[in-house]
């Protein structure tokens, strides 16, 4: 039997969060330099989620500690690590080593500095996440099977979703906009926050990103009681 969700997250929910920033960058730490990936990580969660380190370099030290035997394996109760390039043999000593880069941020108070722009994917998909779930969801390869243009796309995404998560993707917009990106960052940007499909032929990459914020900022959900205005 797999693990009930809360008994997972106890166990390895912010261990997950280190491993998923690893996704497409290589495991690569050593014991003086920690790796792109893990400094996404320490970066991002000090400014949003600080709290969360600790928890991140216990679930980590004891997986290190007790890697799941047979039965565990058996019974589908454990943690099951992506591949990281690394070999299995590998494993227990790098989880040792992000381990103690963990403790050594939090103890030593070692802040990293905000970066201006995301420098992984996942660092992207953290820090922007419900305009990624807007790009990645309603703007993908298959948007025009679905929709009959842009326009028509933001419109179901700002009347089907709840308007806090509209709200919460408009800020993240004005956000990403006030970074002062060069439009070719602007493009960098759409392509990593999961849009796989050009902008209309008028705008240009930041343009669009701009007419974005201000469409979600003026829709209004067509769900709820006439009347009901919140």
């Amino acid at each position: 039997m797999s693990m009930k969700p809360l008994e997972f997250d106890r166990r390895y929910g912010e261990l997950d969060q280190v491993i998923g920033a690893y996704v497409g960058e290589s495991a690569d730490d050593d014991p003086d330099r920690p790796s792109r990936a893990l400094q996404a990580y320490l970066r991002h969660t000090w400014h949003t989620r600080p709290w969360a380190l600790s928890q991140a370099e216990r679930q980590i030290r004891e997986y290190a500690r007790n890697p799941p035997g047979r039965l565990r394996l058996r019974l589908g109760e454990f943690y099951p690590v992506p591949d990281v390039g690394l070999p299995d043999s590998e494993i227990q000593g790098w989880f040792v080593v992000i381990a103690d880069h963990i403790k050594r941020s939090v103890e030593e108070g070692e802040v990293p500095s905000p970066s201006v722009m995301p420098q992984t994917h996942w660092e992207w998909q953290a820090r922007f996440p419900e305009v990624a779930q807007l790009f990645g969801g309603w703007f993908s390869q298959d948007m025009p099977d679905e929709f009959v243009d842009h326009e028509a796309g933001l419109r179901d995404y700002a009347t089907t979703v709840d308007r806090v998560l509209v709200a919460r993707a408009v800020g993240e917009l004005r956000e990403l906009l006030a970074l002062g990106f060069d439009e070719s960052d602007h493009a960098l940007a759409l392509a990593e926050l999961g849009m796989e499909v050009d902008p209309p032929v008028s705008y240009t990459p930041g343009e669009w990103l701009a007419m974005v914020a201000d469409r979600l900022g003026g829709f209004r959900a067509e769900y709820g009681p006439p009347g009901d205005e919140g």
